[in-house]
């Protein structure tokens, strides 16, 4: 039952129809995350924006292929691609441990957070230092083409030469001009023929952990280059939707399009979506404000912003509530009117699920509800428009079942697949019994981070931890097999 969709595209900065190059498949590519330390908020509102798009193609009868990679290598400090050091190799350093420890460790962080939220499992989950051998190859043509050049075994893409024929600037809306004079200068600059120019790959030094040979020397990918690489092998040079969060467009997705033009002749994807930022009380979520905190001091409460902990489907409607597009904001009362907006709504679906008794005649059609339903998510994937509609059927269940209203068992089956539908399949909700049921997951994983924080000598978290879940009724015990927890 596919819709008339409209997609906000940042290329065009304008809605426009959804028009998949290969009907009724659709192809998806999203930004993972860079494993080198527990996933944070804002990547968790980048990727359940993301599978509420998956879940809602796929409810509209699209055959989606979701690829989203995991950055396990090449990713440096200054994010900007060639500076700085690589954000894995520095933490296996600092804790004495392999990279591929370190990648392991928050890979396996990362999927159980996304679990314990509801995301689906993408199609295809890439690593960089998987497809070494696809990014090799795409920099030889772009080599050949002449859009890159090499100097002593680092070859960067050259900016200003491919300007002069394609637009560097189309994502961000920024001509080459205005770049240019907003670039500080960085080290490393002399060997580069322009400012913006970026590495496709970088020259390895030798004490450099993660490096691969290469016709150019030893060395390594470049960050940008692993998602060109990637999103080529498994969706081609031309598929329908690249995400991110917003903060990728003026580098990472710029450059990415630069190197696939330059590859392929082609802008990758015909949409470019991308999330907004999270903010805490009105300011920007960051660790230099004090401000921030992770996924798990979320549910156990355990945090300096907000009075209590939130179940994860709370987190996870709190979310759904804000347009992908507009910022989300944190604070005590937001989180307080979700956690009580989802009970209405998930214990109204519980009275439709146990069974309402369907009249002879009805007071109501459920045909234009479910419309509106259909018209919040064709318009942009508009979560809070289809909540506050789910509200008006909550009301309907709650009036019927009241007695209030007659709704005969035509109507009746039509609100119990509008909810099914939207509640379960497009917003990934699931009821308190089975956020319930997840208890276990989540502790685990909490238990999991204390252990990582105690291996780390960071006893205070550690502390904090056992002192958190002692104070909301949970009890752990430390023994040499290891740590368990208990309901005290």
């Amino acid at each position: 039952m596919q819709q008339n969709l409209f997609v906000y595209n940042t290329l065009t900065r304008k809605k426009e129809l959804f028009k998949p190059i290969n009907a009724p498949h659709v192809g998806m590519y999203v930004c993972g995350p860079t494993v080198y330390s527990d996933v944070h908020l804002g990547n968790c509102r980048t990727y359940i924006s993301f599978d509420l798009m998956f879940r809602y193609l796929t409810a509209i009868g699209y055959k989606v292929r979701y690829v989203r990679n995991v950055t396990d290598a090449g990713h440096l400090e200054g994010d900007a691609g060639d500076e700085g050091e690589d954000k894995i190799a520095k933490k296996a350093k600092l804790a004495q441990l392999e990279p591929m420890e370190i990648v392991q460790k928050y890979t396996v962080g990362f999927r159980d957070v996304m679990k314990v939220l509801n995301n689906l499992p993408p199609s295809i989950e890439p690593t960089a230092t998987g497809h070494i051998i696809e990014q090799i190859e795409m920099v030889k043509v772009i080599l050949e083409k002449g859009y890159a050049y090499e100097v002593d075994g680092t070859v960067y893409f050259d900016v200003e030469k491919y300007n002069k024929t394609k637009d560097y600037g189309i994502l961000s809306g920024r001509n080459l001009d205005d770049l240019l004079n907003n670039t500080r200068t960085l080290g490393g600059q002399e060997e580069k023929h322009g400012k913006l120019d970026f590495a496709l790959w970088i020259k390895a030094k030798p004490e450099h952990l993660m490096k691969w040979p290469s016709p150019w020397g030893v060395g390594f990918p470049g960050w940008h280059l692993e998602c060109s690489a990637m999103s080529q092998k498994y969706l081609g040079s031309h598929f329908d939707i690249h995400g991110g969060g917003l903060d990728l467009v003026p580098t990472h997705h710029t450059n990415e399009i630069a190197q696939n033009v330059a590859c392929c002749g082609t802008n990758p994807a015909n949409y470019w979506v991308h999330t907004n930022m999270l903010t805490v009380n009105g300011q920007k979520m960051s660790k230099s404000l004090g401000n921030s905190f992770l996924p798990h001091e979320l549910f156990s409460g355990e945090n300096s912003i907000l009075n209590k902990g939130y179940t994860p489907m709370t987190v996870r409607f709190f979310m759904l509530q804000a347009h992908y597009r507009s910022t989300l904001d944190f604070g005590n009362e937001a989180m307080e009117a979700s956690e009580k907006g989802f009970k209405r709504l998930m214990n109204a679906f519980a009275l439709l699920t146990d069974g309402l008794k369907a009249s002879a005649t009805t007071e109501v059609e459920i045909a234009p509800l479910m419309e509106r339903c259909y018209a919040a998510m064709n318009d942009d994937f508009n979560s809070p428009v289809l909540i506050a509609e789910l509200f008006e059927a909550s009301r309907i269940i709650n009036s019927v079942y009241d007695g209030k209203l007659k709704i005969d068992a035509a109507n009746l089956e039509q609100l119990t697949v509008l909810m099914n539908t939207f509640v379960v399949d497009v917003l990934g909700l699931q009821n308190e019994q089975a956020a319930n049921d997840d208890l276990p997951k989540v502790l685990n994983f909490i238990v999991d981070l204390r252990s990582g924080a105690k291996a780390n000598k960071d006893y205070a978290t550690s502390d904090k931890i056992r002192d958190g879940l002692s104070q909301i009724g949970f009890q752990l015990k430390d023994s040499k097999e290891g740590t368990t927890w208990s309901k005290a």
